[in-house]
């Protein structure tokens, strides 16, 4: 299953196109630019944002499945994702590490596509030196999995290995949510699974939160 998702990754790569898009202070996405208009998901897609709809509200714990050596970013602290705030357009999904509430993903729907980007935060609600970066899916994936590859604003945030990245989100409903990073060419790749079959207590708000008005 690691080779597997390792593939699927390097392929959605290599089939990536640079997307538009950003996300201001408050963590929302900015308007796309012109030629990039509203425009329906594909099934799978879809059913994929359907399913991430589903969980919103609820919190579940992660458990760490893999890391590089030497990194111990989610190995020694509990890990929770609280699926906090959902539209029709935006979900997003606050992790705690600890008593680290620094990190957001946030799903969207732009022109058709689902993008995914991680907002980091200091304590003081400030923009952290490295936010914003992500991708657009590259494909149209299927309703348990959506690939990532890293986007031209990915590689202004990470300079050097930004575009080599790519993130792959999967949800089997009522057994597991899965996030993994990958840095294409290297040994480099994190993956935590959440289990999906206990909800558990919500974490305090992330750092810097702003609710959806």
């Amino acid at each position: 299953m690691q080779l597997r998702r390792l593939s699927l990754v390097a392929g959605a790569v290599a089939l990536a196109a640079c997307g538009k898009g950003d996300i201001d202070d408050a963590g929302a996405v900015r308007a796309p630019e012109a030629g990039f208009a509203a425009a329906v998901l594909p099934d799978t897609q879809q059913q994929w944002w359907q399913r991430l709809q589903a969980l919103c509200g609820q919190a579940f714990e992660g458990r760490l499945v893999r890391a590089p050596e030497g990194d111990n970013t989610f190995r020694d602290a509990r890990t929770v994702m609280h699926v906090r705030d959902c539209d029709d357009k935006r979900v997003r999904v606050p992790l705690a590490i600890g008593n680290n509430l620094s990190r957001t993903w946030v799903f969207t729907r732009e022109g058709g596509r689902l993008v995914f980007r991680h907002d980091h935060r200091h304590e003081d609600g400030s923009a952290e030196a490295v936010t914003d970066y992500g991708g657009i899916a590259s494909n149209a994936g299927s309703a348990d999995t959506q690939m990532f590859p890293a986007d031209d604003l990915t590689a202004t945030a990470i300079p050097g290995s930004g575009q080599r990245s790519a993130w792959l989100v999967e949800i089997h409903p009522g057994e597991r949510f899965v996030y993994a990073a990958n840095r294409i060419g290297t040994e480099r790749g994190f993956q935590v699974d959440f289990d999906l079959t206990t909800a558990v207590e919500p974490p305090p708000a992330p750092w810097g939160w702003r609710d959806a008005p």
